[in-house]
């Protein structure tokens, strides 16, 4: 496991629904949360965390044109100047014949592109290991974290207890 020299505070919860008011107070005093684990997606916890939109989207876009552009300007090289046969006095360009192997390719530079862009981003390749602060969060507790650093342990303790966390630790990350 990396060792990246932080000591984390965190607090246990086993609501969602506790975990986003705790969230909520967090930002309401301007407390600087390091992260929130979850064992499924929290609706509305990303605006509560006042997270921006995901550009995942966008960079898919970028591919899957990329993928159309290689299907559309590669068949049309192909069928004009590499290899020019006439098919039963069909053009050399039959542009309508490209539209699946050109959606085909659309599909796979997407889903290759932005698969491979996540990954990258997230640390998540084979061999990497992320470091957990408590294993119970893939199962069915819920955690929110503060970099002791950026919050003092006291107020972050007292903060725990006062919006209803089961057990407040520490862990060196």
């Amino acid at each position: 496991m990396r060792q990246y020299n932080k000591e984390v505070i965190y607090g246990i919860y086993n609501d969602e629904e506790i975990l986003l008011n705790a969230v909520r107070k967090a930002k309401s005093e301007h407390l600087e949360i390091m992260d929130v684990f979850t064992p499924f997606p929290v609706h509305g916890l990303d605006k509560a965390m006042g997270l921006s939109e995901s550009r995942l989207h966008q960079i898919g876009f970028v591919y899957g044109a990329l993928g159309t552009l290689t299907a559309f300007l590669g068949m049309t090289w192909i069928f004009t100047q590499d290899w020019p046969t006439i098919f039963g006095g069909k053009p050399y360009w039959p542009a309508p014949a490209f539209i699946p192997i050109t959606f085909e390719l659309t599909v796979l530079f997407a889903s290759w592109g932005m698969t491979i862009t996540f990954y990258t981003i997230c640390g998540l390749w084979p061999g990497v290991s992320n470091p957990q602060l408590d294993l119970r969060t893939t199962d069915d507790k819920f955690c929110l974290a503060f970099d002791t650093h950026d919050v003092s342990t006291a107020d972050a303790t007292a903060f725990f207890q006062n919006t209803g966390a089961e057990e407040v630790n520490s862990k060196n990350i």
